[in-house]
């Protein structure tokens, strides 16, 4: 199952920076003018998970394989992307096939980069780009709602649905408030959801600050902190030139260097649990001699789906799962020591798997 969050600012805030740095390549040009980027710029990043590991190291496994999470960098928007402005249909295209937004926003002074709009207001850029969102998907809706009228008179189940939907989505929007507001009940949300508004995507602000702000953050990080705060997103403070540096070192020297910057951590570590955290993700684990392996799935999946997501036959077919829960399996030293203490349970269809379990299944081919 792959998670895509696609970074987005406007033009010189360090998207581009950060984008490089985390996924440890130069392929997406970092250049002092806007537009610099064009493509869509795809990596995938391993998820650092100290627990596989750990659990690699029990049984001995031969080889050790994350889970990854895709980050795409979208080219800078700028006032007037939804009407074209810039490459905004492109990007606004882009965005719309993207898992959730990390939204880099500038809280750095630095007479040396220039800002699109003359000055330095993370919680203005943040509001330039939300408009533009809310405009394209605005325009989105009305034309879609035009186009089904004659289904929804014919009295179609599914068009009359999505009228509702897409007026619910309007209300908001006409208001100046993101579609992801809409509370959307269950049996609505394979529809929702085929909406693909911009809007509705989950958002995570990363405030990009000078090296010397990366530990506690700025004045102006707390503002996005604030905003992020009355909206109920998320925010995480990160400096894109420590992550820069940090991508050039090898594991010491990387350790030695955020000590140094009384950091407990990369902002690539931060940036993903947030990112995990704001799409509801958890992961759990299949250990052996061959490979240990993590799987990512959403919170609330139960065994037969999380087992789909290593293969569909094995959800078709799906028995039972073994499971061990990560600190279980620590503590015992290996899976048979777990199995002889009564720490590995059988459980069905109904299982919710829980973050951190170490998964055998067994399905009928």
């Amino acid at each position: 199952m792959g998670f895509r969050m696609g970074i987005v600012g406007l033009p010189n805030v360090g998207k581009s920076t950060l984008f490089n740095a985390l996924t440890r390549t130069a392929a997406a040009q970092a250049a002092n003018f806007p537009f610099c980027t064009i493509e869509p710029n795809v990596g995938d990043v391993a998820v650092p998970d100290p627990r596989l590991d750990r659990l690699a190291v029990l049984a001995k496994s031969a080889q050790v394989i994350p889970t990854r999470m895709t980050f795409v960098d979208i080219a800078g928007l700028v006032k007037g992307a939804s009407k074209g402005e810039g490459l905004g249909n492109q990007f606004l295209a882009n965005i719309r096939e993207v898992d959730a937004i990390a939204h880099v926003l500038r809280c750095f002074e630095d007479d040396d980069v220039t800002h699109v709009d003359g000055r330095v207001d993370p919680v203005a850029d943040a509001e330039t780009i939300e408009t533009e969102l809310i405009i394209a998907d605005m325009e989105s809706l009305e034309k879609r709602l035009q186009n089904i009228v004659r289904k929804v008179r014919g009295g179609d189940k599914e068009a009359v649905q999505q009228e509702r939907l897409m007026k619910a989505a309007l209300a908001a929007l006409e208001e100046g408030r993101p579609a992801r507001v809409v509370e959307v009940d269950a049996e609505d949300l394979k529809q929702w959801k085929m909406l693909q508004l911009l809007t509705s995507k989950p958002v995570l602000y990363v405030c990009n600050v000078d090296e010397g702000d990366a530990a506690e953050g700025n004045a102006l990080s707390r503002k996005v902190a604030e905003m992020a705060a009355a909206e109920g997103n998320s925010h995480v403070v990160i400096s894109a030139r420590i992550e820069e540096e940090i991508s050039q070192l090898d594991a010491d020297e990387a350790a030695e260097f955020l000590g140094e910057l009384g950091l407990d951590e990369a902002g690539l570590d931060r940036l993903i649990k947030a990112g995990y955290a704001l799409l509801g993700l958890q992961t759990y684990f299949t250990v052996g001699p061959k490979e240990a392996r993590a799987w990512t799935i959403r919170k609330g999946t139960l065994a037969p789906q999380a087992a789909g997501v290593i293969h569909g036959d094995f959800e078709k077919g799906f028995i039972r799962a073994e499971t061990i829960a990560f600190d279980d399996y620590i503590a015992a030293g290996s899976e048979t020591a777990a199995k002889e203490a009564g720490k590995m349970r059988a459980e069905g269809k109904g299982y919710e798997v829980q973050d951190g379990d170490v998964l055998h299944f067994l399905f009928n081919t």
